[in-house]
């Protein structure tokens, strides 16, 4: 399958900031209204709302109408997420998919928005898995420097490949956003542990597809936007959990679903994000957050043992709900390189 990727914006466009999923931009301004400053002091980019934006309990057809009024805008040159949420899959039968077709832009989102960069890649068009203007635009303090630079290479787009990189620290635990005390320091971070190989004795490059695994498993079960197994062959398979903290039995019941129905085995790599392991519902302490995230390794491991056994895995990527994250492009192209220990993206 061949790809589209969209123009990308220039300093000075207007883009699109929308709530697919959630219209929590209205009931917490803060990381908000930071992430609608950052667009346009530090990117250059001057932002524009649309109706259901800050609209919490939007109608599907409202957030649906949004996301055509911003593909179908001329001035428009890119679409960002504000947040993710739990219910986008109610706007996918909604979607003008020819619109989307005949106006590709970039956009820009992760968590629930799984649903629209399936959609997106359906239709031959790269998306960007990443960059929330709640989340990474409005983090406390100040943008990661690793964030940045990945957003940046992101939404301006970079001749050559992109390297990924391992950050040496890494972020779980949040204030809260309804806090101003919250936005006055940077989240505090820790040391983090490399890159996890596995059966890296090879190099694999293609489309990328996946994304919030929990988002995956409902469109799996609602039989939605999800191709047959050979549509994805010879592509790269990125995966990441989110702050709900599936359990590792889940994890593995979901891979193993796919493994059922003839998806897994048609990833050559694997690209597991470095596990969520905090949240308010369930703050654990450090060595709690260790043992969630080697019990999500050992079960994505097992699944791929059992339905997947040649395919290359590298766990404890920084994409998806990280701190810091870096973005990665959905139906763009991704290089895993075993043997030198890298992975490189085409913006």
């Amino acid at each position: 399958m061949d790809f589209l990727r969209p123009p990308k914006p220039r300093p000075g466009d207007k883009v699109a900031v929308v709530s697919p999923s959630s219209g929590l931009a209205g009931l917490l301004p803060l990381p908000f209204e930071l992430g609608l400053r950052r667009l346009r002091e530090d990117f250059g980019l001057e932002p524009v709302e649309y109706p259901a934006t800050r609209v919490m309990g939007a109608t599907p057809r409202q957030r649906a109408d949004d996301l055509h009024a911003a593909f179908a805008d001329p001035e428009i040159t890119a679409v960002f997420s504000a947040i993710g949420g739990d219910d986008q899959i109610t706007v996918l039968p909604l979607l003008d998919t020819e619109l989307l077709r005949a106006h590709p832009k970039p956009f820009f989102g992760y968590s629930d928005n799984t649903n629209l960069l399936v959609t997106l890649w359906n239709l031959g068009v790269v998306g960007y898995h990443g960059g929330a203007v709640m989340v990474e635009f409005g983090r406390p303090g100040a943008l990661h420097p690793l964030t940045e630079r990945s957003l940046r290479a992101a939404v301006f787009g970079t001749d050559e490949p992109f390297e990924l990189s391992e950050p040496g620290e890494t972020g779980h635990v949040t204030g809260r956003w309804e806090d101003p005390a919250t936005f006055a320091a940077e989240p505090v971070l820790e040391p983090a542990g490399g890159w996890v190989w596995h059966r890296a004795d090879r190099v694999v490059e293609g489309p990328s597809w996946g994304g919030n695994l929990e988002i995956l498993s409902w469109l799996l079960m609602a039989d939605r936007g999800i191709r047959e197994p050979e549509a994805y062959a010879g592509c790269v398979l990125f995966l990441e959990t989110s702050e709900e903290l599936p359990s590792d039995d889940e994890v593995y019941r979901v891979l193993r679903c796919m493994g059922e129905r003839g998806l897994l085995a048609r990833f050559p790599a694997v690209l597991m994000g470095r596990a969520k392991s905090w949240s308010f519902g369930r703050p654990l302490g450090p060595e709690q957050r260790a043992a969630y995230a080697a019990r999500q390794q050992a079960a994505v491991r097992r699944a791929l043992a059992e339905y997947a056994p040649d395919t290359m895995a590298v766990f404890d990527v920084d994409l998806g709900h990280t701190d810091p994250q870096q973005v990665i492009p959905y139906g763009g192209t991704v290089r895993v390189d075993g043997p030198a220990r890298r992975i490189t993206v085409v913006y």
